[in-house]
């Protein structure tokens, strides 16, 4: 066929000829917006707008009005730190320089920089801006491509791989410099508003641990100077308030290299509010008719050949050999529940059976993906497994939906929703999979949840409900999840007995209200900025003495006051130095005792939001906290209105 059919987003079909590229398509609807374009969205694929369209095709044309546009603009901000990089260092090896939700990195080699060299690369860069270098498509054949980078093995690895069917490869130049790259990029350096360089870390080409160390240096760019500052304002209030930063000021958690990586040492502030979260949510679990189990951390790998893990997991398992068997540290918890069902005989009467366990679990992550506590080697998921009759599947959903949604409001959580279908490759029928979809969304409908639909992102086994948090620095993290699992009650072959006295196979729900603790201990820490609601926090009341004399006083209140986490700040400081030291560790509460309060019986409170009041009575105090605490008010409220 000469053409082929171009569909544009108000669904509007257009044949244009075959060969035709992106941005002849933009002309072809009107002259205006072929000047205007700056890429296409090829069947949701970002690319160059002298892409040629081969084939029926879904099409978006990308202007400066386009959210795309940052995209595009901040791939042109990679090569121009690149450039920099080159004119600064000519002996620099350039790998790979993509743009990512909030600017770009490049991964380079041969090349010994730290974070004290970026302010000279980041001031190069400004020149290349300013010099408003054309940015020029050029097409080269592969061979002569090969020959450009006879110095370089990561180039010639990308060609041989990515652009190993190609008889052309495109090259981007401005200037002197010039880049082995698919695009897009937009027309000149110039039109870059804003440009700064980050930080820098380690990565392995291609992620993998055994390649090559590579030096990665992030950066970020904007249309203006304006919206590049107010990026960097919000990076920096939202680098205050980092998990790690916090975690260290707080003795929350540490990460030691001797210890190992990605495996996090909860410190005993850390712990009492890990402590507090698990007991939340046991009892959440026990008021919806879960029961409690628990699992080994390891397991023989038949089990894991059983669930289907072994196939899918095994490069990111801890594998052990043991007398000559293979046993795993496990990567999920559900194996274990499945086999501790299938242990039993059930009836369709005793359905549904609901397990729960905090259970310990490890993947072996790339070392250099490994990050604080958003990203482990060990870390504790809230599981919940339930085994269902079909017919009970929506009912079942939307009570674990509905503890999802109490459980976010408790801690004051914004979260998005995604509901994921099916994807290609899928184990069940048609009819099986449509009908839990439609269950599933009528979940979400029912509770007027605005959610977004992931086509074909579920799960091999079956479809899912995830819940997503944004950390400060605006990253996404899984959050809670319901998935339904068609596959491993295959696959251990569990059963009831149904009302016609027949086997029967059950369906599988898998969910966490937290997803992971770590993570979620991540998202309050930097939610809260440490602040942590009263009944979480480490230390809930610090009693400051004026003097040594009033020591003996406030273990009398520290008694009185036994129920709750209290400390007494006994060090030879003056009051002020004691009142700014606990606000530093953001305590909700602190007492002030001097010889006036002994000598009444009281004490003087004071808040973390530095609201202060003098001769409270001591029972009122620890009333009000018994209250504030029993109903997890997410905020210190005594003194509110007083």
């Amino acid at each position: 066929m000469s053409t082929v059919t171009v569909t544009l987003p108000d669904g509007t079909p257009l044949e244009v000829e075959r060969g035709s590229t992106v941005e002849d398509v933009a002309y072809e609807i009107g002259p205006g917006l072929g000047d205007d374009t700056v890429a296409g969205v090829v069947d949701g694929e970002l690319v160059d707008k002298h892409a040629p369209l081969t084939a029926d095709v879904e099409l978006e044309i990308v202007t400066e009005s386009s959210d795309e546009y940052l995209d595009v603009l901040r791939h042109s901000a990679a090569h121009v730190f690149a450039q920099a990089l080159q004119r600064l260092h000519p002996d620099a090896k350039l790998t790979i320089g993509p743009w990512t939700d909030n600017g770009f990195y490049y991964d380079i080699t041969d090349v010994d920089i730290d974070e004290d060299d970026l302010e000279a690369i980041e001031a190069e860069a400004e020149e290349i801006i300013a010099e408003d270098l054309d940015i020029e498509r050029e097409l080269v054949d592969r061979e002569e491509a090969f020959e450009r980078y006879e110095d370089n093995p990561f180039k010639q690895d990308i060609l041989e791989t990515e652009a190993a069917d190609d008889e052309e490869v495109s090259f981007y130049t401005q200037g002197e410099f010039e880049d082995l790259c698919q695009g897009p990029h937009v027309e000149s350096t110039g039109e870059i508003g804003g440009f700064a360089l980050l930080e820098i870390s380690a990565a392995f080409w291609r992620g993998e641990e055994e390649n090559e160390t590579l030096t990665r240096v992030y950066g970020t760019a904007f249309p203006t100077q304006d919206a590049l500052d107010e990026f960097l304002e919000q990076r920096r209030k939202a680098e205050e308030r980092d998990h790690r930063k916090i975690g260290q000021e707080m003795d929350l958690f540490s990460i030691d290299e001797t210890t190992g990586p990605g495996l996090p040492l909860y410190e005993p502030n850390g712990k009492k509010i890990l402590n507090e979260l698990s007991e939340y949510v046991a009892g959440l679990n026990r008021d919806a008719g879960y029961d409690e189990v628990e699992t080994p951390h390891v397991f023989r790998t038949e089990l894991w050949k059983k669930s289907g893990h072994y196939e899918n997991y095994v490069d990111d398992m801890f594998l052990l050999d043991v007398n000559d068997e293979e046993y795993g540290l496990k990567p999920m918890n559900c194996p274990g529940h499945a086999t501790i069902f299938e242990q039993n005989s059930w009836s369709y009467r005793d359905l549904p059976v609901r397990y729960f366990e905090d259970g310990k679990v490890y993947r072996k992550e790339q070392r250099g993906e490994l990050s604080g506590l958003s990203r482990t080697w060990a870390f504790t998921i809230d599981d919940g497994h339930l085994f269902v009759r079909p017919d009970q599947i929506e009912e079942e959903v939307l009570a674990t939906v509905d503890i999802i949604l109490d459980t976010l409001d408790t801690f004051n959580l914004d979260y998005t929703v995604q509901f994921a279908t099916r994807p290609e490759k899928s184990v069940g029928g048609d009819e099986i999979w449509e009908k839990a979809e439609s269950q599933l969304e009528a979940v979400l409908d029912e509770q007027d949840i605005d959610y977004v639909v992931e086509e074909g992102d579920g799960a091999f086994y079956g479809p899912k409900i995830d819940f997503a948090f944004e950390d400060a620095l605006g990253r996404h993290w899984d959050g809670p999840t319901v998935q339904l699992d068609f596959n491993m009650p295959e696959r251990f072959d569990l059963s009831y007995t149904g009302e016609d006295n027949e086997e029967h196979r059950p369906v599988m729900i898998h969910r966490a209200l937290y997803g992971s603790y770590e993570r979620f201990f991540m998202v309050l820490t930097e939610h809260y900025n440490g602040k942590f609601p009263p009944w979480l926090a480490p230390e809930q009341i610090r009693l400051l003495p004026v003097s040594d004399d009033n020591i003996a006083y406030c273990e009398e209140i520290q008694d009185e006051l036994e129920d709750f986490r209290v400390t007494i700040e006994d060090r030879s400081w003056t009051v002020g130095k004691k009142i700014q030291q606990a606000h530093d560790d953001r305590v909700p509460y602190m007492c002030v005792i001097g010889d006036n309060e002994e000598e009444a019986g009281t004490i003087s409170v004071r808040d973390r939001k530095e609201r202060e009041e003098k001769d409270i009575d001591i029972g009122e105090f620890r009333d009000h906290l018994e209250t504030e605490i029993e109903q997890q008010r997410t905020a210190v409220t005594f003194l509110a209105g007083r």
